[in-house]
């Protein structure tokens, strides 16, 4: 790789940390050709990119974006067979990665970056599993903010005599 492809191979992983909230970095090592495959399968099927990096290339490109999203926290991770996963979704490639990991021991998690906060090495997987995606909070709040209108509906719907009743007692209250 000449340094032309180098810059241009920079540039194009800046833009996509850059524009990125959630990767993570893993170590897929050892894997065989099928294993890598099928995993990269799977990772499509889900909507998460798989780009295989050269460390030096990654650190390039995250010392380059703006010091105060956390990149260096990272640095220590950029160490051996490095592949960087993109999502839309802060816990899709760790599910993926436990997923796979049914029935082979790689790949292992080097670390992870949600919203610039940094998860380093494979034990953090489960606490990455457990974070909320952006639509299943989307759906909490919802339901949350239905339920008082439920229980308004349901107090208008239970029959006049629970509503003149509890007009009664409010009034007494009041009183």
């Amino acid at each position: 790789m000449n340094k032309t492809e180098k810059g241009a191979t920079i540039e194009a992983l800046k833009d996509k940390i850059n524009e990125s909230s959630f990767f993570y970095l893993a170590d897929a090592s050892s894997m065989t050709v099928a294993q890598i495959n099928s995993f990269r399968r799977i990772c499509h099927e889900k909507g998460i990119e798989v780009k295989v990096v050269k460390n030096t290339l990654a650190r390039k490109a995250m010392e380059a974006l703006p010091a105060d999203k956390g990149y260096a926290d990272l640095y220590e991770a950029l160490h051996g067979p490095t592949a960087m996963l993109f999502a839309d979704a802060g816990n899709a490639p760790a599910k993926v990665i436990k997923d796979f990991r049914a029935t082979s021991e790689r790949p292992i998690l080097k670390a992870a970056y949600i919203d610039s906060a940094v998860f380093l090495g494979d034990d953090q997987l489960d606490v990455l599993i457990a974070i909320k995606s952006k639509n299943e909070l989307i759906g909490e709040i919802i339901s949350l903010l239905q339920s008082p209108a439920k229980n308004v509906i349901g107090a208008l719907q239970s029959g006049g005599h629970k509503l003149a009743g509890l007009v009664k007692a409010l009034e007494e209250r009041a009183n």
